[in-house]
């Protein structure tokens, strides 16, 4: 436990923090998931409009630091390939 006065509060500091950055990666995690499933389900317009839905989630989550950059570009791009795959 912190025993001084600063390390209490960058105690406190960081578990609001931790606990943020869980609340947006679940909320990420939640966006990439419904284009997965429209994906799945072979519904093309579903899928591009959930992806356009995720695209400013995801760009949202790696300009505040939850996940990388290269992680953000990744999922997008991979997302878009499939979508673009569909028939």
């Amino acid at each position: 436990m912190a025993n001084s006065p600063q390390a209490r509060k960058r105690a406190r500091q960081a578990e609001v923090r931790r606990q943020r950055n869980m609340a947006q990666r679940s909320a990420l995690r939640t966006f990439i998931k419904k284009v997965v499933k429209a994906i799945r389900a072979q519904d093309k317009d579903a899928a591009i409009q959930a992806f356009k839905e995720a695209v400013p989630q995801i760009d949202r989550a790696a300009r505040k630091g939850v996940i990388h950059a290269n992680k953000a570009a990744r999922h997008k791009s991979r997302l878009n390939a499939h979508i673009k795959t569909m028939a």
